[in-house]
C-alpha cells in the first residue's frame, strides 16, 4: 500500500542540525505552524514580507496560511515547486523554511525565504536554520546557487544572510503594502562563499525529494 510520503516525498524529508529540526510540512506541523503564526512574528508597524500576508486577523491567519501550504503541494513540480519545511527546536515548532524554484532541473537555482515565531528571535536560530537548509540544498538536493532578498529596513534578516555568505546583488524598488514604497536588497549565495556551520547536519529522505524535483536519485 502506498505512504504519504510516496504521493509527496517532501514529507520524508528530514534535517538534524543539533536542537534543530526541518522537517517536510504534513497537515500535523501545518496546525502546529499556524499557531506559531497567530502567536506573532513581528511589530505590527513593521511589515518584512514581501505579501502582508502576517497582517491577516485572528483565525483568517491560520486558515491563509494553512491554504497556501496546501497549494503548494498540489501544484508541485519539477518546473515550479516551493519547497516548504516546518523548523523545529527540542521538537516544538518555532517556524518555517523553505526555497522556490522555476525550471530547476536545467537552473539550478532557487530564492530561500523564511520566518520564526517572535518569542524565538534574536538567538542565532534564523541563522542555524538558514545554514542547515542551504548545506541540504547544496549537498543533496542538487542546488548551484541559491538567491534571497530583504527589505533595507530589515537588519536582523540581512545580517543572517550575511552570516551564511550571501552576496549582495542588485536593490529594487518594490510597492510592499499600500501606497508604500520599499527598497529590496538582492542576495545571491554559491557553496564558494557558503559559511557552514560548525557540526555537519544529518539528512533522511533526500533521495526521494531529488527525483521529486527532476534529478537523478544520489
Amino acid at each position: 500500500m502506498r505512504t504519504l510520503v510516496d504521493l509527496y516525498p517532501p514529507f520524508g524529508l528530514r534535517v538534524v542540525a543539533g536542537p534543530l529540526e526541518l522537517r517536510g510540512l504534513t497537515d500535523d506541523l501545518v496546525l502546529e505552524l499556524c499557531d506559531v503564526a497567530e502567536a506573532g512574528i513581528h511589530d505590527p508597524d513593521r511589515m518584512p514580507f514581501y505579501v502582508p500576508w502576517s497582517t491577516a486577523p485572528a483565525g483568517q491567519l491560520s486558515r491563509n496560511t494553512a491554504a497556501y501550504h496546501w497549494g503548494k503541494r498540489s501544484t508541485f513540480a519539477p518546473d515550479d515547486f516551493c519547497l516548504e519545511l516546518a523548523v523545529l527546536l527540542d521538537g516544538r515548532v518555532i517556524g518555517a523554511q523553505g526555497v522556490a524554484a522555476k525550471n530547476f532541473p536545467v537552473t539550478r537555482t532557487g530564492e530561500t525565504g523564511s520566518w520564526i515565531g517572535r518569542e524565538f528571535q534574536g538567538r542565532g536560530l534564523g541563522t542555524a536554520m538558514r545554514r542547515a537548509f542551504c548545506e541540504l540544498l547544496f549537498d543533496h538536493l542538487g542546488f548551484e546557487e541559491i538567491t534571497s532578498a530583504a527589505f533595507l529596513d530589515n537588519p536582523a534578516s540581512l545580517g543572517v544572510s550575511r552570516k551564511v555568505g550571501y552576496r549582495p546583488t542588485a536593490v529594487t524598488r518594490i510597492k510592499r503594502r499600500e501606497g508604500e514604497l520599499a527598497l529590496n536588497q538582492g542576495l545571491v549565495l554559491t557553496p564558494e562563499t557558503f559559511v557552514r556551520g560548525d557540526a555537519p547536519i544529518e539528512v533522511t529522505g533526500a533521495d526521494a525529494v531529488r527525483s521529486f524535483i527532476g534529478l537523478d536519485e544520489a
